[in-house]
């Protein structure tokens, strides 16, 4: 078996609980404020998650929901307009302070970087997104954490697409028996999985139902000394009375 070499992150729903507080409130102030009457509840979000991409989930909407909606202009061009504007209120919900990691993300992050392993980030979602998110959570020097980030649309296909994590390991120059992957969704693992990544799971309030059969572990959170995780799904031995996710127990998914 390969020595493990590089940890490559999904961002949102992963690192943070950024969807129902962050992108779905980011995207209804967008609307409001070019005076449209749409608002995005949280099941109706929830629902839209299956389309990965910003754009591309507002392109599914208009489509899907509002399709006698009038455009003034090219669509596409209106689309990304719309997107730079809730990019722009959802960097402000960040700097609010609004949006922390999820318990166990900064501490497994440090672990890692201290240990030498190599970091990555591989999203659909947009470079100011991981850049404000990283800065606002842990620090300025966050971002230098990560050799490579791969977001947004640096690639053709959006996950379940493997492109993403695939430009992450080519820019790194690794093979996927050398890196694991860390995911949240059903689209995020098909994604891992097609670039041929081992993954670890962490499910959130969105994500919970979601099929991840083919994940070497499956768990509520990374956990904290003092707040442990729940094992969702996984093999006890590999677990070995871990009560939460450090670098030890990253080797012995990787190895299994």
């Amino acid at each position: 078996m390969a020595e493990l070499a590089a940890l490559l992150f999904d961002v949102d729903g992963t690192l943070s609980n950024t969807e129902r507080d962050g992108h779905r409130v980011a995207f209804n102030r967008a609307f409001a404020e070019a005076g449209l009457d749409w608002e995005w509840d949280v099941a109706t979000y929830g629902a839209l998650l299956s389309i990965t991409g910003g754009k591309e989930r507002m392109r599914h909407y208009l489509e899907q929901y509002q399709p006698a909606a009038t455009l003034p202009g090219d669509p596409t061009e209106w689309i990304a307009e719309l997107h730079q504007a809730k990019t722009r209120h959802y960097e402000t919900l960040l700097g609010e302070g609004g949006i922390p990691l999820r318990p166990g993300v900064e501490r497994l992050l440090r672990e890692a970087r201290e240990a030498g392993y190599r970091l990555a980030i591989a999203t659909t979602t947009t470079p100011a997104n991981v850049t404000a998110l990283l800065e606002n959570a842990v620090g300025p020097d966050a971002l230098q954490w990560f050799e490579v980030i791969a977001a947004g649309d640096v690639v053709p296909a959006k996950k379940p697409a493997p492109d993403i994590y695939e430009y992450a390991m080519a820019k790194m120059g690794l093979e996927p028996a050398r890196c694991i992957a860390f995911e949240d969704s059903h689209n995020g693992i098909l994604a891992s999985k097609g670039a041929g990544l081992k993954t670890i799971i962490t499910v959130n309030d969105y994500t919970r139902d979601h099929d991840f059969d083919n994940a070497e572990l499956v768990l509520d959170s990374f956990g904290e000394p003092q707040q442990p995780f729940r094992v969702l799904s996984g093999s006890s031995s590999v677990i070995d009375g871990a009560r939460y996710l450090d670098m030890a127990l990253v080797k012995r998914v990787h190895a299994g």
